[in-house]
């Protein structure tokens, strides 16, 4: 399943009042005001902003007929309790911090997230917040034509709710949150994303921070044992709560039906269905059931009897021609759980869905007779197959209805068939729109329900494992934290995995391979094997940001290898080498940089060995192992080493793109850009010029051919040569608007992937930032200074050791520029966060940082001279700890490797 890149539509403000007619000329009819549409080339929106809806009022008997769906958030039955807490800390998240954050509250499924969302949804409301939701645009029903007014005049803020976040795509969450709507620089700003998983987490938070956008997390912990009361307090709640629909009075006799401190209560939706079915087994007189699972089956009995007692018996009424209702209950099953696994479709869509299905009955009554028990979310629309909820329950209804299982519950034998029917592809051989919600529906009922791992997902992905990837990230991971997935299923869905990167389902493919590594090698009892997975697996992981299990599996290979080339090295060094190249990249990602020169070393000596016997096949190498060493090299500030080891693969290249240019152009230019700043970071400012050019040019020719493939490159290049151009001193112009360029490129590349460009992204905004003050725009400077810190303070919380001097750095500069439009105390406040940073990196690496030149930054007076005289003598400092940063930097083929999978 491709998807397109989306085209950019935005919606605006009409003058003179609200009104917008949106016409769909054979499409899709939405619109909204005041904010953007982020769409597919055939017009399907990405994602969806609605005005967030208060609870409808609902019928006593209505809900009584179908007791699960008091269990439906959306009709807020339970009045909320239990949470307190929680929501007294989203209250604080909300009037608290930056104008713009972002929370991912996160926790299993049933453990009220969705309520207390809607609690905190209706609260923001009441006081005069607007409350906005974010539907995900592909598999969802299309809106009632209209539009939606996003217009956020006279409000106290805007909160934004994205529900399933961790099951959007990490590019559409990407659009979602460069929405017009929410930068809005007066108003005060917040989007909360609820979640199971924080899997997809460190990746959104790299885009939010480089959005400036405040960032946090809130796990919903599990009910308190109840010791403490809690679940008890809650029970009775949603008791008095239900009783109230049942019209009960007398509650005292209503107790929990077992034990509630047992580890299943520990859920909110538990202690609910607790206390739903002691309340409905009282009212009719039933024995409740204790356990969990005899909960699930007693709301689902009842489930059945609604749709028997509907089609009721027509032989014993006086016109049976006269019915509406004429689906048996054995069709309703059929149709229940068809929806479970779709989830809500489009009129045409469910039709064609139940056609394929041969239900027995013609498609447009099944389809009305099922909303009347399922009627959809919206009244207006055309949806149809509305799911039971809540997910939880359907999801059990799913696994008890696939044979296999020894609950008392009747399974049925059609379930095989049918759910092979739906994820069969399409004529085109497309798999269908809702293979994501298929996948991850089962997979999330096989964590409770053993057999749908084990005689369902697994032969349904063995016959087609790229269904795996057709349901996305989440589903992959899903999958891999199964105890009841066989590995030979997740080894086939992981021989499909494209080798190269892909940016929505790295998280997936990282899971995978970690899952079934061990699987691997126990499989074939070979060294050469057992390296190459070792290797592979180490690519996985550094993509997604991994990098210390990244540095364990590519140490191992190297061991591996180490031990094979002592035996055989003609056959086994060049791996060796390719194994320490990645090791190497991935030590520097951790802030091991002395031993990333050591490694990178390594793989010179034996490239070099290689290349002396047969050069034709292994010179190119040995150019690729020289400018890597170099990057490491100027990592530890061994500038002059930098220089002449780049200077080697400079010469290499050129001589290799003379006689085959179109092979080995990009890397010629790869090692010209990295001479360039090699040649910055030793004051050769002319000769940094000449080569930073001649790699701007080559990039830039490339760039027009394959922008994708080129346009990281040629950013990176104008990076260096706009700093190479200010270090001259003289052409300070053409640095401002080579500079601009770059940030321009890298602000694109990190809508579409921000753990792989967020790095690229603050180091252009720093040297920015320098230009802009060169050129006597010194509050813009400021601005910009500030968006590199906070950069940098998300690095550093991440990755300390990597990226904290670049923090002292960016606070350095920040105290600058700060200084120069007259705000000194927050140019102090910065200098003494850059001291506190250097003394903790003295008393870890006393050798790399030495004492202090900056002792009594704290005492600076307040006097302006005095402060800019302390500033600058710290901005030289930092230059030289960590001049890569201000003097641009190597590739991030040098700094990190070019890991490859093979």
């Amino acid at each position: 399943m491709q998807e397109e890149d989306p085209d950019d539509s935005t919606g605006s403000d009409e003058p003179g009042g609200l009104r917008q007619d949106v016409r769909a000329e054979g499409g899709f009819a939405y619109g909204v005001i005041g904010a953007d549409i982020h769409v597919f080339g055939d017009g399907m929106p990405l994602y969806l902003l609605e005005n967030w809806r208060p609870v409808p009022e609902t019928d006593a008997q209505w809900l009584r007929e179908q007791p699960s769906r008091m269990l439906n958030s959306r009709f807020a039955v339970v009045d909320f309790t239990g949470r307190e807490d929680e929501l007294a800390q989203l209250h604080q998240w909300r009037e608290t911090g930056p104008r713009l954050a972002a929370r991912w509250l996160h926790g299993p499924g049933g453990q009220g997230k969705s309520r207390l969302a809607a609690q905190f949804a209706a609260e923001s409301a009441a006081a005069g917040w607007k409350v906005v939701t974010a539907t995900h645009g592909p598999g969802s029903v299309i809106p009632p034509p209209g539009s939606q007014d996003m217009r956020l005049d006279n409000t106290a803020g805007l909160l934004m709710i994205v529900d399933y976040a961790d099951r959007w795509p990490q590019t559409h969450l990407t659009w979602l949150l460069s929405n017009a709507l929410l930068h809005q620089s007066a108003v005060r700003t917040r989007v909360l994303l609820l979640a199971r998983t924080a899997d997809p987490w460190p990746a959104l938070r790299a885009t939010l921070t480089n959005q400036q956008v405040g960032a946090s997390t809130q796990f919903l912990e599990p009910l308190s044992p109840d010791d403490s009361g809690q679940r008890a307090e809650m029970f009775d709640a949603a008791r008095d709560s239900f009783a109230r629909h049942y019209g009960v009075d007398a509650l005292a006799g209503i107790a929990p039906p077992g034990p509630l401190d047992d580890p299943d209560f520990g859920l909110t939706l538990a202690v609910h269905m607790a206390a739903l079915v002691a309340v409905d087994a009282h009212v009719t007189g039933r024995r409740p059931p204790a356990d969990m699972a005899g909960l699930t089956i007693y709301l689902l009995d009842r489930e059945q009897a609604h749709w028997a007692r509907l089609y009721g018996d027509a032989t014993h009424e006086l016109n049976p021609t006269e019915r509406t209702y004429t689906t048996p209950p054995g069709v309703m099953n059929q149709t229940v759980f068809t929806a479970a696994l779709t989830g809500p479709l489009e009129h045409a869509a469910g039709t064609a869905v139940l056609t394929t299905l041969q239900l027995q009955l013609p498609p447009q009554q099944v389809l009305a007779d099922h909303a009347v028990c399922y009627p959809p979310a919206s009244p207006v629309g055309g949806a149809t197959l509305e799911p039971l909820y809540p997910d939880r329950l359907a999801e059990d209804f799913l696994a008890l209805t696939l044979p296999g299982h020894t609950a008392d519950y009747p399974a049925q034998a059609w379930a095989s068939a049918a759910t092979t029917t739906l994820l069969t592809r399409n004529t085109d051989h497309t798999p269908p729109t809702w293979t994501p919600r298929t996948i991850t529906f089962l997979a999330a009922a096989a964590e409770r329900w053993p057999h749908v791992a084990q005689q369902y997902l697994n032969p349904l992905l063995l016959n087609d494992p790229q269904l795996a990837l057709a349901a996305g990230s989440a589903a992959l991971t899903a999958l891999a934290s199964l105890e009841d997935i066989g590995s030979d299923t997740l080894i086939t869905v992981g021989a499909h995995f494209p080798q190269e990167r892909h940016r929505d389902l790295d998280p997936g493919m990282a899971a995978v391979t970690a899952r079934i590594t061990p699987y691997l090698l126990a499989e074939i009892d070979d060294p050469g094997y057992h390296a190459q997975v070792h290797h592979h697996l180490g690519v996985r992981l550094s993509a997604v940001g991994r990098w210390g299990e990244a540095v364990e599996a590519a140490s191992e290979a190297v061991a591996i290898r180490r031990r094979l080339a002592e035996s055989s090295p003609t056959v086994h060094e060049p791996d060796l080498a390719l194994s320490l190249h990645n090791l190497a990249a991935s030590l520097s990602d951790i802030g091991r940089w002395g031993e990333a020169v050591e490694a990178a070393s390594e793989a010179v000596a034996i490239r070099r060995r290689l290349a002396e016997g047969n050069p034709t096949v292994h010179e190119p190498y040995l150019g690729l192992a020289l400018t890597n060493l170099s990057g490491h090299l100027a990592t530890v500030r061994r500038q002059k080493q930098a220089v002449v080891t780049q200077q080697e693969a400079v010469a290499i290249f050129r001589r290799l793109a003379e006689s085959s240019p179109t092979m080995y152009e990009p890397d010629l230019a790869h090692s010209l850009h990295n001479l360039g700043a090699a040649f910055a970071k030793v004051g050769r400012w002319g000769e940094a010029v000449e080569a930073a050019s001649e790699a701007v040019a080559i990039r830039r020719r490339l760039a027009e051919g394959n922008p994708t493939a080129h346009e990281p490159d040629l950013a990176s290049s104008l990076i260096n040569l706009g700093a190479s151009l200010s270090g001259s001193g003289q052409r300070k112009e053409e640095a401002l608007t080579a500079t601009q360029e770059a940030v321009a490129v890298f602000r694109r590349l990190v809508a579409g992937n921000a753990s792989g460009y967020e790095p690229d992204l603050a180091l252009s905004l720093h040297n920015l930032a320098a230009s802009l003050s060169d050129a006597g725009r010194r509050r813009e400077a400021a601005e910009v200074a500030r968006e590199v810190v906070a950069l940098y303070r998300r690095l550093a919380e991440a990755y300390p050791a990597a990226y904290e001097p670049d923090l002292a750095s960016s606070l350095t500069n920040l105290a600058v520029s700060l200084s120069e439009v007259g705000q000194r105390d927050s140019a102090l406040k910065a200098l003494n966060e850059v001291v506190a940073i250097h003394r903790r990196l003295r008393q870890a690496k006393p050798s790399a940082y030495g004492s202090s030149i900056v002792p009594s930054v704290k005492n600076i007076s307040g006097q302006l001279r005095a402060l800019r005289r302390a500033v600058k003598g710290m901005v030289l400092y930092w230059r030289l700890r960590r001049s890569q940063v201000q003097q641009a930097g190597f590739d991030r083929g040098a700094l990190e490797g070019d890991n490859e999978a093979t």
